[in-house]
């Protein structure tokens, strides 16, 4: 199973991850938070956590965006547990001194190496990461590093709605060659 985790305000309907979940249901699933305007780690954790009993994580691939990249960082640190892999998309730089403070908690950003497959894919004119902290997180976290030219946030207002190549790259993981 592919598992959605979104960042800020969850992913209207025309992002990949929503995307990707109309086009094929019985393999994408998204992990739904009670409070998508006021992210809290241990509260958006938690609910990962508990969602995750319901699959075989030997089978998991989460797939996180921006703030639900970290989210996952910081689920993994917290729980120990190991999945097939990992998909973080322009992962926010929640230890920057001008993170939004009402996004509470997933700082400092564990940056234990992951004992399984990830993959980190980051533009170089992200607002939320610099490309430099978001190789920094690849290397720290043993991920493979893609960089996309000028892609924004990597979400549907950069142009980024029905992304294949984002699929190509959890296939990848699948596979075990990432």
């Amino acid at each position: 199973m592919n598992i959605n985790i979104p960042g800020l305000r969850n992913s209207g309907p025309g992002h990949w991850q929503s995307i990707w979940e109309a086009k094929y249901p019985s393999t994408f699933y998204r992990i739904k938070q009670e409070n998508w305007a006021q992210p809290d780690c241990e509260t958006w954790i938690t609910r990962i956590d508990e969602e995750l009993n319901r699959f075989d994580l030997s089978q998991v691939v989460l797939i996180g965006h921006s703030v639900g990249c970290a989210a996952i960082i910081n689920w993994f640190q917290k729980y120990g547990k190991t999945i097939a892999g990992a998909l973080l998309v322009a992962p926010s730089d929640v230890d920057d001194p001008n993170y939004p403070p009402y996004i509470t908690g997933f700082s400092p950003l564990p940056l234990n190496k992951l004992p399984f497959r990830s993959t980190v894919v980051a533009s170089t004119s992200d607002h939320v990461v610099t490309i430099d902290r978001a190789r920094y997180f690849a290397d720290c976290w043993g991920s493979r590093f893609v960089t996309l030219e000028q892609a924004g946030h990597i979400e549907d207002k950069a142009g980024y709605g029905n992304w294949d190549e984002g699929l190509t790259w959890i296939s990848s993981l699948r596979a075990g060659h990432l």
